[in-house]
């Protein structure tokens, strides 16, 4: 199986097995799955079906112990520790259902962290930082910590940072796990809003309001993909009762 033209991320046969003493967990098996650049896709299953594995594994902060993985063009799944890192902080936005902000940092820093890993040039990077605190609506909070900010504040900032580096792909884990209602929509609606601007997005979410939002939704089950649907076919399994997330 090749990567067509226009896919940014091509898993051919994926598998990833973890190992203790007395046994071994195929958390996934032969993954086969493109994603294209500007492509809005949810991940679903039940609770232990692999999702936040196989993310872990398209935002290389894990490996696959078998299968291929190309990524804009090149493989990585045998990329040593260093490369991976680089490529990450390069190329991968995250945003995360515990929002990962550091405690003792601002907003503005918080945010800025990720191009100081690149040594982006100072101007550069405070225009940037501005721009993506004006993108989500936290301009204003540059000063604040995030101890000082509600969970939906705290969530904007995250993908503020996600969002400073301009990476290939945004992956986000239940963006709205640690929200109520109304942040959860804001939060969707400023994803909507980037996937509408071109950002190439991959989220997993419980959620069938939000996994709706996608163009199209892959469904796990123990560690394999079991079918595929575009947004209509996803809407309407998420009105019978099929459990995302």
């Amino acid at each position: 199986m090749k990567p067509v033209d226009g896919t940014l991320i091509h898993l051919d046969a994926l598998g990833k097995v973890f190992y203790t003493e007395e046994v071994e967990t195929h958390a996934l098996s032969e993954i086969r799955l493109d994603i294209r650049a500007g492509e809005f896709v949810s991940i679903a299953g039940p609770s232990g079906c692999g999702k936040t594995t196989l993310l872990s594994i398209v935002g290389l902060l894990d490996a696959p112990t078998s299968g291929t993985y190309i990524l804009d063009g090149d493989p990585v799944e045998q990329l040593s520790a260093p490369a991976r890192a680089r490529i990450r902080n390069r190329a991968i936005g995250f945003i995360f259902q515990a929002f990962n902000l550091i405690g003792d940092l601002t907003v503005y820093e918080n945010v800025e962290l990720p191009l100081t890993y690149r040594r982006t040039q100072g101007a550069e990077r405070r225009e940037r930082v501005h721009d993506a605190l004006e993108r989500v609506g936290m301009a204003h909070r540059v000063r604040h910590y995030p101890s000082q900010l509600s969970g939906g504040q705290q969530q904007r900032v995250a993908v503020a940072r996600a969002i400073v580096g301009r990476p290939l792909i945004l992956l986000a884990d239940e963006p709205t796990g640690n929200l109520d209602s109304r942040n959860g929509h804001a939060v969707m609606d400023l994803l909507t809003e980037l996937h509408a601007e071109g950002s190439t997005i991959c989220m997993v979410t419980h959620d069938p309001r939000y996994a709706h939002l996608a163009e199209r939704t892959v469904h796990l089950f123990d560690g394999r993909i079991v079918d595929e649907e575009d947004a209509g076919q996803a809407s309407e399994l998420g009105e019978s009762g099929f459990e995302v997330g």
